[in-house]
Parts: C-alpha cells; structure tokens; sequence
C-alpha cells in the first residue's frame, strides 16, 4: 500500500472491512455520513465503501472536519512507519514534530533546524499528509490533553498548560472540535481507576500501543545488559531509566505486556509528556512495521528460519543520541561489563544528581557540555581512545557534529567518518541505534560475522555486505535476528 497522498483506495477499503489493525497509523478512515475518522480496525461495523474517504494523518481528518471516533480512539494508534524508515524532509520533520520542536520553537524553528524555508516545509508536509506544520502539533496537543484528561486529576487549567496549549479557550476549543466532547465530558468517559494515585504528583501510567507481534526478548534484554548503573537498571519485570528533557527531567519503567508496552511517567515539568512519550516509542522501535520487515527477511531461506522461530523482533534505539555516541565510543573493543564500568565512572563523577524514591537511579548521564570539560588524563582509557572521546564530546558540545531525529543520515555518517578512532563498526552502530536507519549493517561486527559462519552465510565483511544487500531496507532488523543466533545475555528478558 502507498503513503502519502497517493493511496490504493482498494486496499484501504478491504483493511477496514477487514479490521485489520496492521495499517492502524498508516491511514485514517473518514466516514462522510457521520464526519467521525476512525483506525482501520475500528470495532464498529465498517461503512459503505461509497462513503469511505481516507487521510494520511489524524490532523488531515481534523481540518477536513471530521471528529476522532469515541469507539476506536484513533488519536491513540501506532505512529506510521514511515518517519522512523526515512531521512528525507518529511520524515524528519515529522521526528521534530513528534519531539516538541513546533510547540516549543515554532513553524521557523522546525524549518530552521531543517535548513529549509518555512514555505518550503509547509508546503512538502501538505503535499504528502494533508495538514500543515502547525495542524500536525495541534493534532499532537489535542491527543496529549486527552491523555492527561483521562489519567490524572489535574485541573484542566495545569492540563492545558501541560499540553502545550496558549491558552484555556484554546484548549478547550480544541478539545470539543476534535472529540466532540468538552474537556470535563471526556474525564467524566474515562473508564474508572485509570486516573495517578493521588500523592505521585508528575506520575502518569500511560499504555504504549505498538503493531503486532513484538518480540521483547532482545529489546529489553539488550536495554538490560547494557544497562549503565545510575542512569538505567532492570527492576520487578521493568526497565527504568533517567531522561533529560527540555523543560526538566524524568525518569521511565517500560514493562512489556502481550498487547502494549506499560510505561509509567515520573516528569519534573508536565510539559515534557509529549517529547518523553515520543522518545521512548523511537527507543523501544514500536512505530515499526513488523510484518513488512519480517516478510521481506524471511525470502531469504538463511534467514527465514530465524524470523519465523521469533517474529517481530525490533531494533532498541535510544532516548539520546548523543548519549548513545558516548557509550558506542566507551564500547569500542572492550566487553559489555567493561563499557557498563567506564561509563558509570562518567556518570558519578559528571551527571546531575537526581532522587529516585522507587530504586536505584541517581543521575541523569552527563551532557556533551560537561564531557567537554572533563580532563583527559583524568579518563582511565587507552591514549588513542581518549583522543577520540574528546573529539566526539567537543565537537558535540559545539554544534559541529549533531545528533538528533533531525539528523541527515548521510551526512551525519560522513561527519563521524571524518573523527579520529571513528571506523565502520561505531559509525554503524550509531547509525541504527541513535540515528535510526532501518538499513545500518553492522559488517564487521564480531558476533555477526560468527552467526553469519553457523548459517553458512559468508563471514567476511566485504563478502557478507554483499549478500545482505538483498535484505535492504531492513539491515538493522536482520542484524537483530543474527544477534539472536548467540546465548549473549542481550538476546534474553533478565529472569
């Protein structure tokens, strides 16, 4: 099925006949009869074709005026695939988006951190979504305000604020035109005991949809293995981890369950629920689209065995970039308890100090600013090594190398090339786990070079890139079900 604006009605009819939640977040369906949109997999009988109209995007229902469904709550569902699979400008203007940038900067400061005219964005985002910059952060608003309407006892006014909104007329504005319902109407829906405990002021418990099947073996076990002590831990079932945020900071337990991800919220500043919420979807991958990816591995009969024994297993990215980039250097030709060491040192001796009554987190990791002006001889790692840290810090304390759902992947790449110590291995690592390309091959790494030999696949890099070129766009996938092939601890949920 094609995005965009361009879609095969046909097949977006036969998914809502169907149910079929796999395109929930793909499209919406507008119903013309009763001017609700709804998922394709909305519960209610399906409409008449005839009256069926599809959009690429819930804000695109909104300004065509049609309401969100009160069955199906389409605000709700899975983002698409495509922003997480693409570094064109679109994409990566949806990644801003998701991020807060709009609410927080501004149409011009989403166009600035682009490169490109306000026009021009404006315009690209219209053509292929049908709704503008500014509709897409509305969009976005209205489903933060219904979240925090349905789960906290905050006062609506505090909601409004939280939300992003300028002001409570806006707010609750907005909320009627696109619920149909007022603010206190939707609070007084929500289904009984989902509302935060009184006494956890900034804690929400949210439900993280993602598109099925998932697999959490290797995305919480690889979380949990390379868990740096103080900032992240594997606790009763759950991974937590500290986040810095724009507005404050926060910490975050994810617990997989059979059909969603729990994810409990303890924020310093309300207004940082959106990007939180944001980041910890691109961390756990769960806007993927597995069936796609896992039916385009499995023709191949070397990896089909693989997929078919563990479908839907998603590539574990990061809540920061830059932070990734640290610890992919700290890691470069040392075991996993070594780098989990060297980076705890960091992070007692440089991050912020946070309190966490529930466990064992107690600081936020340090920013680039503060590794910049760390001493190297105070760093307790090979010379060769330390230049390289030093470079990467300074270059991204200064601006001259970002990392961000911004980034241009192919420049990026480039930049990171240029940097002493900096070889394919952590310049690929960093792409598919900070920079999120779908496509990232890991070629020289050791224990995918070893499955590659215990499946008979070729085991040299330059012959392996080779053959995996069939498994394009989806590398950084295969590598997931390759690294399944080895009892690593990264492989498996902590017991």
């Amino acid at each position: 099925m094609q995005t965009g604006t361009h879609f095969d009605r046909e097949h977006c009819v036969r998914a809502v006949q169907s149910k079929d939640a796999r395109f929930d977040g793909w499209f919406f369906t507008a119903v013309l009869t009763t001017r609700i949109y709804c998922r394709p997999s909305c519960p209610v009988v399906p409409p008449k074709a005839e009256n069926m109209t599809f959009y690429p995007s819930a804000a695109a229902c909104q300004q065509a005026g049609f309401r969100a469904c009160k069955r199906c709550r389409p605000d709700t569902s899975p983002g698409s695939p495509e922003w997480n699979q693409r570094a064109d400008l679109v994409a990566r203007a949806m990644r801003l988006i998701a991020d807060g940038v709009v609410d927080r900067e501004g149409v011009p400061g989403l166009a600035a951190r682009l490169g490109y005219s306000t026009r021009q964005v404006e315009r690209q985002l219209l053509a292929e979504l049908g709704a503008g910059p500014l509709a897409l952060a509305r969009a976005q608003r209205a489903q933060t305000a219904r979240l925090l309407v349905e789960t906290t006892p905050l006062p609506m006014a505090e909601i409004a604020f939280a939300a992003g909104f300028s002001s409570i007329r806006t707010f609750n504005d907005t909320v009627r035109e696109v619920f149909a319902l007022s603010p206190s109407e939707l609070r007084a829906r929500a289904p009984k005991g989902r509302t935060s405990a009184p006494g956890t002021p900034g804690t929400l418990v949210l439900r993280l949809p993602f598109r099925a099947p998932l697999n959490p073996d290797n995305l919480f076990g690889h979380l949990a293995a390379t868990a740096v002590p103080g900032v992240e831990e594997w606790r009763d079932g759950a991974y937590r981890r500290t986040l810095r945020l724009p507005y404050g900071h926060g910490i975050v337990a994810l617990t997989p369950k059979p059909d969603h991800i729990a994810c409990r919220l303890t924020l310093s500043d309300l207004r940082d629920l959106t990007v939180a919420t944001s980041r910890c979807r691109r961390m756990l991958d769960l806007d993927a689209d597995p069936v796609a990816v896992d039916d385009h591995l499995r023709t191949d009969p070397f990896l089909a065995p693989l997929v078919d024994k563990a479908p839907g297993r998603r590539v574990p990215r990061t809540v920061d970039e830059a932070e990734f980039a640290v610890r992919a250097v700290l890691g470069q030709q040392v075991s996993t308890a070594a780098a989990r060491t060297h980076a705890a040192r960091l992070v007692t001796a440089h991050g912020k100090p946070l309190d966490d009554p529930e466990g064992g987190l107690t600081h936020l990791f340090p920013s680039p600013e503060a590794l910049a002006a760390v001493d190297p001889e105070t760093l307790a790692m090979p010379r060769t090594r330390r230049t390289t840290f030093t470079t990467l810090v300074g270059q991204l304390a200064d601006g001259t190398i970002h990392l961000g759902v911004d980034s241009d992947w192919a420049e990026t790449r480039a930049r990171l090339l240029e940097l002493p110590g900096f070889g394919p291995w952590t310049v690929d690592v960093i792409a598919m786990r900070a920079l999120g390309d779908p496509d990232a091959f890991l070629a020289t790494d050791l224990g995918i070079r070893r499955a590659a030999g215990e499946l008979g696949l070729p085991a040299t890099p330059a012959a392996l890139t080779a053959r995996a070129e069939a498994w394009r766009p989806w590398r950084a996938y295969a590598v997931q079900y390759l690294w399944a092939t080895d009892s690593h601890p990264i492989n498996f949920l902590p017991v």
